[in-house]
């Protein structure tokens, strides 16, 4: 397969960075203000080695930021860079879409505005129409 980050579709371009389901429960945690090694290692049941690879990679990608936090011994964080909090909406998309279709059976997780305290219902609409995304014809243009 060739590489997706060479593509033209910037779908594709942006599934080469955190197209797998690691990265981007990584990303879901670090909104839920997980930032160390061992608390995403907990949340996620994850193995070390892959953990260690995605946060790279993430880190890599510039979604994410490593920062020292002790020198003895030394340990890093993860922090979300401008480019990682610009991934919420595409998270919350996700789930809207999970909630929709996937959501029978177990207790789903819900979100929630921290001032309001109402539970969050994401639309995406086109900034352009303020059409809502899905609801009219799409023509999709390859560069020339």
């Amino acid at each position: 397969m060739k590489n997706l980050s060479d593509q033209p579709c910037l779908i594709a371009r942006s599934l080469a960075l955190v197209g797998d389901a690691w990265s981007i429960l990584i990303m879901r945690d670090a909104h839920a203000g997980l930032t160390r090694f061992d608390d995403f290692r907990k949340s996620l049941g994850i193995a070390p080695t892959i953990l260690t690879r995605r946060l790279a990679a993430l880190t890599e990608d510039g979604l994410l930021e490593k920062r020292r936090y002790s020198e003895r011994p030394p340990r890093d964080e993860y922090v979300l860079t401008a480019a990682g909090h610009d991934f919420l909406p595409v998270l919350f998309t996700i789930g809207a879409w999970g909630r929709k279709h996937r959501a029978g059976g177990a207790e789903v997780t819900r979100f929630f505005d921290a001032e309001t305290g109402t539970e969050i219902d994401p639309v995406t609409i086109d900034r352009a129409t303020g059409a809502e995304i899905g609801t009219r014809p799409i023509r999709i243009a390859e560069p020339e």
